[in-house]
């Protein structure tokens, strides 16, 4: 055997699982991204999360909570007991009391915020989604999107090159939706995290010194909701977008699945936040091992 045919066998064999890998992937995963970008508030209704977060006061994450508002109290009447030997200004007793039993009802309501929070977000996003139906034509979804770009960078049933133009394209969307996967996969977690955070977010508002807690918080979850909306009007923009078979219109996909995945870093620029970017993530834990 000579030198070409052990190249020409080496390069059929690269092709060939390529395209095995290829088509793992377009039948296991592209299925499930729609369920993870856009989250309502059916998230919540698992037993399990129910019973973490507690369905009363004096059960799960709630019990901690409560628990904690006792704490604040002790803290404001050493605080205040203190006052009258250091002569720094106090909230008023009544004041303090009265906020404190409305931050005690919202943090017990916590869990029915959480979920109108997540109706609405899911309400907003939807709402984007059936105006962009409206004019494209089409289902403003991943699945919409991957089956266009199936047929922009088209395969086919012939055996794909991935030595080719075509063939270094798919590598590029695979492997940039698989990034989305685990990056949606990152907010689906944090979404969860920081819903079971939250009567501890309300209960900071109850002194001064603990309020930052709140406002990261709500920064951070807002950040991750507002995704979802920003992610719909990213879809509209592809979908509203007449392509063909050319190599531009190949590229601007490749741009396209590029801005979904850099979404999360544009609203931290713009409103500040968490950062679900698996890139930005590793980079972070490989900072971490170097410093130790």
């Amino acid at each position: 055997m000579d030198s070409n045919s052990i190249a020409q066998t080496i390069s059929a064999t690269i092709n060939d699982l390529i395209q095995s890998l290829f088509a793992s992937v377009d039948n296991n995963v592209y299925s499930y991204i729609d369920n993870l970008v856009f989250i309502d508030e059916s998230i919540l209704e698992s037993s399990k999360f129910e019973n973490l977060f507690g369905s009363s006061t004096r059960s799960g994450i709630l019990l901690i909570a409560n628990s904690l508002i006792i704490a604040f109290f002790i803290y404001y009447c050493i605080k205040l007991f203190l006052s009258y030997y250091s002569s720094k200004p106090v909230e008023r007793p009544y004041q303090f009391i009265f906020k404190l039993l409305l931050i005690c009802i919202i943090i017990n309501s916590s869990y029915f915020i959480c979920k109108e929070i997540l109706f609405i977000n899911n309400l907003i996003s939807s709402s984007f989604c059936e105006i962009g139906e409206i004019f494209t034509k089409k289902e403003i979804s991943f699945k919409t999107l991957v089956s266009e770009l199936n047929t922009v960078i088209s395969l086919q049933n012939s055996s794909i090159d991935i030595f080719s133009v075509d063939g270094i394209l798919k590598s590029f969307c695979s492997i940039g939706l698989l990034n989305l996967m685990l990056s949606y996969s990152l907010r689906y977690i944090l979404l969860n995290v920081f819903i079971l955070l939250s009567p501890f977010a309300f209960l900071s508002l109850s002194v001064s010194f603990s309020s930052w807690f709140f406002r990261s918080w709500l920064r951070a979850l807002f950040s991750l909701l507002f995704l979802q909306s920003f992610v719909s009007i990213i879809l509209i923009v592809i979908l509203a977008l007449n392509f063909s078979d050319d190599i531009l219109s190949k590229f601007i996909y490749i741009g396209a699945i590029y801005a979904l995945i850099r979404g999360n870093s544009y609203i931290r620029q713009l409103i500040g936040g968490i950062s679900t970017d698996i890139n930005t993530n590793l980079s972070t834990m490989k900072s971490l091992i170097k410093m130790r």
